[in-house]
């Protein structure tokens, strides 16, 4: 194989490649999917490719949806964007640290919800605004307290 057919044979292996970093181009997307993603046609060529992939695999959900499941889909991201963006950094963060966590520790995390979701609701109310009187040390040195009897058990309130 001589110098200048190697080198074409590599440009030709390596265009998918380069395609494929730029992302998916809005002409590519199938109708359904250019409909459910329409206000972001202008941008969409714009935006990452990491952006653009998820975004088509979000518009596969939406298809997949039944009505309520839209409807439920559309009143929860509505609640999304009304909270304050402080607030939805907050989660973003406790997500990623969910995501970021062993499984060990997203069970100890499961249990521990499960655990508080039990309590009648007169019992999580006073729990949450005693937690939220406390002091951030405070809720650290409790966290920690929680983390030392079993791992995963909660304290007793007195």
């Amino acid at each position: 194989m001589t110098r200048r057919s190697f080198l074409g044979l590599l440009v030709v292996l390596a265009l998918p490649i380069r395609a494929h970093a730029q992302g998916i181009e809005w002409g590519s997307l199938d109708p359904d999917e250019q409909q459910i993603l329409r206000p972001l046609e202008k941008t969409w060529n714009t935006l990452p490719p990491e952006r653009r992939e998820r975004l088509r695999a979000g518009a596969a959900r939406w298809k997949s949806m039944t009505p309520e499941e839209r409807q439920r889909a559309s009143e929860r991201l509505k609640e999304w964007r009304s909270l304050p963006p402080e607030r939805r950094e907050r989660i973003r963060e406790r997500f990623r640290r969910l995501r970021d966590a062993s499984p060990e520790e997203r069970a100890r995390i499961r249990r521990r919800y499960e655990w508080f979701r039990s309590l009648p609701p007169e019992k999580r109310r006073e729990l949450r605004e005693r937690f939220e009187k406390l002091t951030p040390e405070q809720r650290q040195e409790l966290r920690q307290r929680w983390r030392m009897r079993n791992g995963d058990t909660p304290p007793n309130q007195p």
